[in-house]
């Protein structure tokens, strides 16, 4: 392999990236920066087709886009309580909410920490803090 097939040259869609497509620009996003991606990109990305590519970004702590990863879970985590999953599959957000607590570090134990307090206090929701990345830059717990 040489140092060209280490490099992400784009998305054949970017409103809707593959799993691979994301996790290979995770690992070189200067090579496509999220100021040139589509409005609100984060939410494109934040569904259930690639919220196990996000985790698995979001969990490793070498990963350069792992606060956008961990941004978009914020996201999909809020999605699913506030419509009370009839967003995203309450199973499989159980699911990556265990894994984080038993296997993650800080910032994914923060994460699943707050995504529990709001599933039991959906009040305690807030636009900027869930879905423009206020838990995220500040790595804090509600609640």
């Amino acid at each position: 392999m040489n140092a060209q097939d280490s490099t992400f040259h784009g998305f054949a869609n970017p409103v809707d990236p593959s799993a691979a497509e994301l996790r290979a620009w995770a690992y070189h996003p200067d090579s496509v920066p999220l100021s040139s991606m589509p409005p609100d990109w984060d939410l494109l990305v934040a569904g259930d087709h690639l919220v196990l590519t996000l985790f698995d970004l979001a969990m490793d702590p070498t990963c350069p886009a792992r606060r956008f990863a961990l941004h978009c879970l914020y996201i999909y985590a809020a999605d699913g309580i506030r419509t009370n999953f009839r967003a995203h599959p309450k199973r499989r957000f159980r699911k990556l909410v265990e894994q984080a607590e038993r296997e993650g570090d800080e910032l994914m134990r923060n994460w699943a920490h707050n995504s529990r307090v709001l599933l039991a206090r959906q009040d305690l929701f807030v636009y900027r803090d869930w879905c423009e990345g206020g838990l995220v830059r500040e790595n804090r717990r509600i609640g």
